[in-house]
């Protein structure tokens, strides 16, 4: 069913291996030991929650741009282990254009390259071009992440190009960042299939 995006409504997706909720203050607890613990995770990000006060500094800025209606984030648990895995979200979330961009996705070390990932950006696109009828979902990383370009691609995505000297890096000098992107046609016309075969 298609429908308007709307930052207040509580999205719930879901399927036999992950549930994705929206993120809530509360869920400092179930994030900080990834902060603590595993601070490496956000090694190409542009912004850590490394530690007590950054993950709630984080926590709280993707609630505030949910609130602007600009961001929507998504806390991601899973069913399998039964524990919370990470967090991802739609941001530059683009009503007018029918455009949104999918990102700030990590998980904690044990559920890498575990398959968990496909589930989720599998509910995140089928939700964006069938519910929200979106036309255009864009991915950006930091052009060294190999391994999150190789994440991207695997679901179907298409390189667009390098933005050289996109932003700057946390230690200092500047990064390129890599674009790709799904479009709704291409969904509808094999994606969806092909990464449905792989969950």
């Amino acid at each position: 069913m298609i429908a308007p995006f709307d930052p207040e409504a509580a999205y719930i997706l879901e399927d036999d291996r992950v549930l994705l909720r929206p993120l809530q203050s509360t869920d400092l607890k179930n994030l900080l030991p990834f902060a603590i613990n595993e601070p490496d995770t956000w090694k190409y990000s542009q912004t850590s929650p490394k530690g007590n006060d950054g993950m709630r500094i984080y926590i709280d800025a993707a609630l505030r741009a949910r609130d602007e209606g600009k961001e929507y984030p998504f806390i991601v648990y899973d069913k399998t282990t039964k524990a919370y895995a990470g967090c991802t979200r739609f941001y530059d979330i683009q009503v007018a254009y029918e455009t949104l961009q999918l990102g700030y996705t990590w998980y904690g070390e044990k559920f890498r390259g575990t398959g968990l990932n496909k589930h989720c950006k599998y509910l995140l696109l089928q939700f964006a071009f069938e519910n929200l009828d979106m036309k255009r979902v864009e991915f950006r990383a930091d052009a060294r992440n190999d391994l999150s370009i190789a994440a991207m691609k695997s679901i179907g995505c298409t390189v667009e190009g390098i933005l050289r000297s996109h932003m700057p890096l946390r230690e200092g000098g500047r990064r390129d960042s890599i674009i790709l992107s799904i479009l709704q046609p291409e969904w509808q016309n094999g994606a969806k299939e092909a990464l449905k075969a792989k969950l």
